[in-house]
């Protein structure tokens, strides 16, 4: 059996093979039997499902108020800190909680579950080695490993459509314990 590669025809004009996804330059018939017509078929139908289950996961909505939060954060410095939950029921991304611009490192640390799954923002002060007074904003992927697996899951395949949503970020750590996002990490990963 010939491949549509193997036909030759003078006018040359490029066409996108479905099977390799490449260009070839035949005009042949690109199905040679209706058997590899079915298999072709069958092959699209699966790599639809693929990228429907893939959206879907990934699909979760963000509330306006994350992104209005993470805006007055981020210009007027209005928080110290935001932490995000998913709501499954309205599958979205939520503001659970936000700390004033005098709370503290440990503030933050608390409003973060020990057993539940969360999205942070920290906006981090520090001072540099030149005594420059600086400021960066940590995106945290708070993961506790006494989490359920279905949580752990479902943020880790959400994560980077919120990223994307919270234009600003600096840095990002993922954290499944406090140690992981302790205040010397935070100064390690400033400068």
């Amino acid at each position: 059996m010939r491949s549509p590669r193997d036909h030759n025809q003078t006018n040359g004009t490029p066409i996108v093979d479905p099977i390799s996804f490449g260009l070839c330059s035949s005009r042949a018939p690109l199905f040679h039997s209706f058997d590899s017509w079915i298999v072709a078929t069958d092959l699209f139908a699966v790599i639809a499902a693929n990228l429907k289950m893939a959206n879907a996961a990934s699909g979760m909505a963000v509330n306006d108020d994350c992104k209005l939060k993470f805006l007055e954060l981020k210009a007027k410095r209005t928080y110290r800190f935001i932490v995000f939950k998913i709501d499954e029921k309205q599958k979205e991304v939520v503001v659970e909680k936000v700390g004033e611009p005098s709370s503290s490192y440990d503030e933050f640390a608390a409003a973060l579950p020990t057993d539940e799954c969360r999205y942070a923002i920290y906006d981090f002060d520090f001072v540099t080695e030149e005594n420059c007074q600086k400021s960066k904003i940590f995106f945290i992927a708070w993961s506790p490993d006494s989490s359920r697996v279905r949580s752990k899951m479902l943020y880790a395949s959400s994560k980077d459509r919120f990223k994307r949503e919270l234009d600003g970020i600096q840095v990002e750590l993922q954290a499944t314990d406090p140690t992981e996002m302790g205040l010397d990490v935070f100064r390690s990963r400033a400068n």
